[in-house]
């Protein structure tokens, strides 16, 4: 999808986040937009210290992509949600180095749970992984108070 189709997604305070954070600098800071149907985009370019498999990356850090643009499909709804359960399901390696395209949509609410859904593919379109997620909507008050370290 060309990049000027996309709209930057508007982020909150910075935050030491392991996906989003600004704040965190062994963190992935990735940067999403919303599509003009409303899912959500991102191009991550993972860097050799994500590896797991020489060349290609961790399953932990495959998993952490997913859910960030899941739970980013929610929050461009204005919904708070944390994740309560997650699958995945590990298709390809995914390659270090290169331009992938990560994108997520939400499906559908029931009460406070939101159904969502992501994949990652390469640079060739082909899909690496996908992920099916349930959160459950949260009050933001709750993280406005500052973590402890």
């Amino acid at each position: 999808m060309p990049t000027a189709q996309l709209t930057p997604l508007a982020h909150g305070a910075l935050n030491r986040c392991f996906g989003c954070g600004l704040e965190n600098p062994s963190g992935l800071r990735l940067k999403f937009f919303t599509a003009g149907d409303g899912s959500i985009v991102c191009h991550p370019r993972l860097a050799r210290r994500f590896a797991g498999p020489p060349g290609h990356a961790h399953g932990g850090i495959i998993a952490t992509l997913l859910d960030e643009a899941m739970s980013k499909a929610n929050r461009a709804r204005g919904v708070v949600a944390m994740t309560r359960h997650m699958s995945v399901e590990y298709l390809r390696p995914v390659p270090l180095g290169v331009r992938l395209t990560l994108t997520a949509r939400h499906l559908n609410a029931h009460g406070r749970r939101h159904n969502c859904e992501a994949q990652l593919a390469g640079a060739a379109g082909q899909v690496l992984a996908t992920g099916a997620a349930v959160f459950v909507a949260v009050d933001p008050d709750r993280f406005r108070r500052p973590a402890e370290d």
